[in-house]
């Protein structure tokens, strides 16, 4: 199956368009600051998730999916904060929240049984 149809790969997708259509809302001197990291933070989760799909291995491919939830936790910390700051409203980001729970559960998975194939 190729990344493209995995249900991980398309949920971290929409992880990536939710952020990219909420850092507008950040104050303009943040451009080059917060809008920057979120966002590579947040296209990092399914580049990762591609990149480890396609590799040979049970190990790179774990490796690639633990990368993928490192990125993920990032954008976690970068969106409380930009919530906490006020920036982003907390009832347009909850949906946003659950989805990353979700693919954190799925990118779990796909780690634990890349190392038991080992």
């Amino acid at each position: 199956m190729n990344y493209r149809q995995a249900v991980v790969w398309q949920k971290a997708m929409g992880i990536a368009r939710e952020v990219y259509e909420l850092t507008p809302k950040l104050p303009g001197e943040e451009r080059y600051g917060m809008r920057s990291q979120i966002t590579r933070a947040a296209v990092s989760i399914p580049a990762n998730i591609a990149e480890g799909w396609s590799r040979e291995t049970p190990r790179d491919k774990a490796h690639f999916f633990a990368i993928a939830q490192g990125s993920l936790g990032e954008t976690d910390t970068l969106l409380t904060l930009c919530e906490d700051f006020g920036w982003f409203p907390h009832d347009e980001t909850t949906s946003l929240k659950s989805l990353m729970d979700e693919v954190s559960r799925m990118l779990t998975t796909l780690r634990r049984r890349g190392r038991e194939a080992d």
